[in-house]
């Protein structure tokens, strides 16, 4: 089912199962209702652009909505453009655990790995 997601949605961004599954789990924490993983691009960190991930209600004009395994993904119009062909994964290894985004947009990232250009 998420393969035919990433396919069909337009803005190109992928939610891996195992993001979407810790997603899920991480919105069923939440208790709340309508919540939706937002991931957006801002202006910031040593090299420019930063990635954003958090749980939002909202809906913005121009919004794109895609679906992965019942976890609506929501990103702006300004965003999409940076994050089509994006990845997000979650790892959980001993070495490291968090969310993960492999973005061929991206042409330089920082040591930290928060911010790309």
């Amino acid at each position: 089912m998420s393969v035919e997601s990433s396919e069909t949605t337009t803005q190109g961004l992928v939610l891996s199962d195992a993001a979407a599954a810790k997603v899920k789990n991480l919105l069923e924490q939440q208790g709340e209702e309508g919540l939706k993983l937002r991931v957006a691009v801002q202006p910031g960190g040593c090299s420019g652009l930063r990635y954003q991930l958090f749980f939002d209600d909202r809906s913005m004009d121009g919004d794109v909505v895609s679906d992965f395994n019942g976890v609506s993904v929501v990103t702006d119009r300004m965003s999409a453009p940076y994050l089509g062909g994006a990845t997000i994964d979650f790892v959980d290894t001993i070495e490291k655990q968090g969310f993960t985004i492999d973005n061929p947009n991206a042409t330089g990232s920082c040591a930290c790995g928060d911010s790309f250009n």
